[in-house]
């Protein structure tokens, strides 16, 4: 039974806006919502177009009078249910994150949103403020910090294991834009190369916010300053497809990030080695399951998901034993878990288990929009860029 049901009585009740028909993330979050049984979708919106998304909402089992047509009706008519919705979760393009929020936040929801959590700094501020003053659960979904190996890391890193951190490099190198998309040949829309709707720079808001996060979430330290080269590497390309990125941590620890989706060949390919003052840790999503861990004059060790050694953070993360495997979709059912957990302790006026908490919040959003406000505004000026986080 899960946490939710044993304490709440029952599910949390879940309403959906985007994700629909060809989307790649809908599923991923209706999955992961469903995979700890913590919530049932009740209410849904899949597309910007009333009469389908009223279709694909009855498709994917949702009550005909609760498929809603627009967000504007979802909200009304949850809230005037005595079983309305708990919590909203938002997987539409980047320029209505913030605006569905705001309207989440009027009508008192949780909730989980996927990243970047806006299209600018300045809304993702204003984000936080709203968020902290209404005391909801806000989880943003950076879904890498879900796997138990990158928990295991930070868990170290926190706990000093290793030592102070000395260096962090984070890459994530993709491949499926090294030629120009038929988006940018004129053959069909992709609002992704819409810089209206994702934000100033694609590569950054796309997975550039990853590496970010990862960064920030492994090494449990923020970044203090920058210098970035920001640009598009496929000829007759006008978004920004790569990013090479040099920081400081801050306590003053260098950093590297190298993002691309131009890497002709390339799968995926995010990846980080963190060095400490008494070793190092390496993570590839790739492969999972496994930790690299290195320390000054010992032969490497490899922690396993399931084996032993682990910290409970790491095995909190864990569903599946005897060597099973886990990946994507697991690791963002973490993160709906530990929502649920946040969500059913505020409704119930009691503190969570702090395992739960390693979620990333609204906070780890805005910080994401920050970075890559200092990193376009280092592109702009030809230098370092000094900032601190500013809530």
């Amino acid at each position: 039974m899960s946490i939710t049901i044993a304490k709440l009585g029952r599910r949390l009740r879940l309403g959906v806006i985007g994700g629909g028909p060809g989307s790649f993330i809908g599923p991923v979050h209706r999955a992961a919502a469903r995979l700890d049984d913590n919530y049932e979708i009740v209410a849904s919106v899949l597309s910007s177009n009333p009469e389908r998304s009223k279709r694909e909402g009855m498709a994917i089992g949702v009550a005909e009078d609760r498929a809603y047509g627009t967000a504007e009706e979802l909200f009304a008519a949850e809230k005037a249910r005595e079983d309305g919705i708990d919590v909203i979760a938002i997987m539409t393009p980047n320029d209505s994150h913030y605006r569905l929020s705001l309207m989440a936040l009027e009508n008192g929801l949780d909730i989980i949103c996927d990243k970047p959590l806006t299209t600018n700094y300045r809304d993702a501020r204003d984000l936080v403020t709203r968020v902290n003053a209404a005391g909801i659960v806000f989880c943003q979904t950076f879904n890498y910090s879900g796997f138990p190996m990158v928990r295991q890391a930070k868990a170290m890193v926190r706990d000093g294991d290793l030592g102070d951190v000395r260096m962090i490099e984070v890459e994530y190198v993709q491949g499926h834009n090294a030629a120009l998309t038929p988006t940018e040949l004129g053959e069909e829309g992709n609002w992704h190369f819409d810089p209206a709707r994702v934000g100033e720079s694609l590569i950054l808001g796309d997975i550039g916010s990853h590496a970010h996060h990862l960064a920030r979430f492994v090494s449990c330290l923020d970044l203090s300053r920058l210098t970035a080269d920001v640009t598009a590497v496929v000829p007759g390309r006008t978004a920004h497809d790569y990013a090479g990125i040099l920081f400081r941590l801050e306590n003053n620890a260098p950093g590297v990030i190298w993002v691309t989706q131009a890497g002709a060949g390339a799968v995926h390919g995010l990846y980080f080695r963190l060095f400490c003052a008494q070793g190092s840790l390496e993570w590839a999503q790739e492969t999972p399951n496994q930790l690299i861990h290195s320390r000054l004059g010992e032969p490497a060790i490899v922690f396993e998901r399931d084996g032993p050694g682990l910290k409970p953070e790491a095995a909190r993360a864990t569903r599946v034993g005897i060597g099973h495997p886990e990946g994507y979709q697991e690791a963002f059912a973490v993160l709906y878990a530990d929502a649920a957990e946040a969500i059913v302790a505020r409704k119930l006026g009691e503190q969570p288990d702090r395992l739960a908490l390693d979620f990333p919040t609204v906070e780890d959003g805005a910080r994401t929009m920050q970075f890559i406000a200092a990193a376009l505004e280092s592109v702009h000026t030809g230098g370092w860029v000094d900032y601190q986080v500013a809530f």
